[in-house]
Parts: C-alpha cells; sequence; structure tokens
C-alpha cells in the first residue's frame, strides 16, 4: 500500500513539474529545435540567446521592478487588512457578521473577466478624486489586487486568530495591556504561519497578473509591469517561442526565492488551515 501510495505522488509530482521543465527546456533550446516538428524532451545544443534576446528589451528592468513594487505592496496591504478584519470577525460579536463572511465568500466566486469592465470604470473615477490611483498608475494594480485577495486572507486568517484561546488577550490585559499591545505582541506573532501562507497567494496573484495591467495601463509604458514584457515577443507571422519561455523561466524565479524566504512559515500555515 506504501509503495502504491508513492508511485501516485511520484506520478503527481511530475505531472506538475513536466511544464515547468518543458518551459526551461523550450528557452534553452535553440530556434531550430524549437520549429521543428519533431520536438524532443532534450536538447543537445543549449543556448542563451532567448534570454538574451529578453533581457535586452527596452525597459525590462522597469517592467521588473514595477512587478515587485506591485507584489510587496498587495502583500503587505492584504496582510495587514486580513489580519485586522480576522480579529474583529473572531474577537468580537456584532451584527451580521454572519452575514459579512458568507459575502466574503460570494466575492471569491465572482468571475475576474465579469468585473473587469466595472472596475476600469471605477479606477477611472477614482482617479479623478484621489491622485495616484486611477488609469495608468501603480496604484490603481495594487488597489485592485489588494481587494481580491481579501477575502481569501481573511477566511485563512479567521481560523488563525481563533486558535488563539482567547484567555491570552484576557490574561493580557489584566497585565496592563493595551488592546493594541495584545494585537501586535501577542496575537499577530502566533498568526504569522497563517499572514505567510497568504502572503504566498497575494505574490503570485499580483506577479502574475496580466488581465488588470493590460485594462488599467493603457498609455504609460514606465508603468507597465513583467507579464506584459511578453507581449513584445508575441508576433503577427511568427511567434518568438523562445523568447516567451525564456521570459516566463525569469518571471518564475522571484516566485520561487520569495516561497523559499517563507517555507517554514507556509508549512506550518497550510498545517494549521488545514487542521482548522
Amino acid at each position: 500500500m506504501k509503495v502504491a501510495r508513492n508511485a501516485v505522488a511520484v506520478l503527481i509530482a511530475l505531472v506538475v513539474i513536466f511544464p515547468i521543465f518543458w518551459m526551461v527546456l523550450v528557452a534553452v533550446k535553440p530556434a531550430g529545435e524549437i520549429q521543428s516538428l519533431h520536438q524532443r524532451p532534450w536538447t543537445v545544443r543549449p543556448s542563451l540567446a532567448a534570454f538574451r534576446r529578453v533581457l535586452t528589451v527596452d525597459d525590462f528592468g522597469r517592467y521588473f521592478l514595477n512587478s515587485v513594487l506591485v507584489a510587496l505592496v498587495v502583500v503587505v496591504l492584504s496582510g495587514l487588512l486580513a489580519f485586522l478584519a480576522a480579529v474583529a470577525v473572531t474577537r468580537f460579536r456584532f451584527r451580521f457578521r454572519t452575514t459579512m463572511l458568507i459575502l466574503f465568500l460570494v466575492a471569491q466566486m465572482m468571475p475576474v473577466e465579469a468585473l473587469t469592465i466595472p472596475l476600469f470604470f471605477l479606477v477611472r473615477d477614482l482617479g479623478g478624486a484621489v491622485p495616484g490611483l486611477g488609469l495608468n498608475t501603480l496604484g490603481s494594480l495594487m488597489v485592485v489586487h489588494t481587494g481580491f485577495t481579501l477575502p481569501f486572507a481573511i477566511w485563512m486568517l479567521r481560523g488563525f486568530v481563533a486558535a488563539v484561546p482567547e484567555e491570552l488577550d484576557e490574561a493580557a490585559q489584566l497585565d496592563g495591556a493595551s488592546r493594541f499591545t495584545v494585537l501586535w505582541r501577542i496575537l499577530f506573532p502566533l498568526v504569522a504561519p497563517g499572514l505567510a501562507a497568504t502572503s504566498v497567494f497575494s505574490f503570485i496573484a499580483a506577479w502574475n497578473d496580466f488581465l488588470f495591467a493590460r485594462t488599467f495601463i493603457i498609455s504609460a509604458t514606465g508603468n507597465q509591469t513583467l507579464p506584459m514584457a511578453l507581449l513584445v515577443f508575441f508576433k503577427p507571422d511568427e511567434n518568438d517561442w523562445g523568447g516567451i519561455m525564456a521570459a516566463s523561466t525569469l518571471m518564475t524565479i522571484p516566485v520561487l526565492i520569495f516561497f523559499l524566504l517563507v517555507r517554514r512559515r507556509l508549512v506550518a500555515g497550510l498545517g494549521g488551515a488545514v487542521k482548522d
């Protein structure tokens, strides 16, 4: 039985890894092998020409920094707001609390494509009232992605906050700690694994976004994000698949680095989420 489980696990791992393997393989293949009708899962003449083409794209570094800025701001904002909201819906009893939680779930069910056009007009109008949050700004991407990641983050963190006994809060308050101290000195460190788990989701959602970046960043090319750089390699006559895969490989590296930085807390966070 154990051998069968291990075999199934290995098979699933191979299925998951194969697209990544093929992406990297195509990125290092020479153009002749990519265009060949007889594809092979290896290459005897690896080349870094595709990576050189990607790195020489105009403003590629700016696109990269824009993506990093948007993703990090979304991680911080969504984590902070989700933590405060999770404490509110867990520690306090108020009217319509259950209704609010249900609305969080409903918000997760809405398809992104159905909300893109309404969000476009909302962001356009928001720019007239709040400079820096309108169309052609990175602030618009930060606000929209934070809003989309909040429902999931609140639901996930709610379980971690509920797992912390309320007696700890009461004991700290009896010792003279303020509610602010209880919040940041007791609750926040204990739910850090949950924050790590939600931060990975928030980072990936903001980092890989193409739809919102394409919709909200219309004319300000200096504010475009990294997924927009892929459009350079899509050509009317023939797509540069080597460049596309090389750019995709480079886009994957920051996600892996972020995952490695939070992996220990992420494992604990996922375990806590399942336990809850």
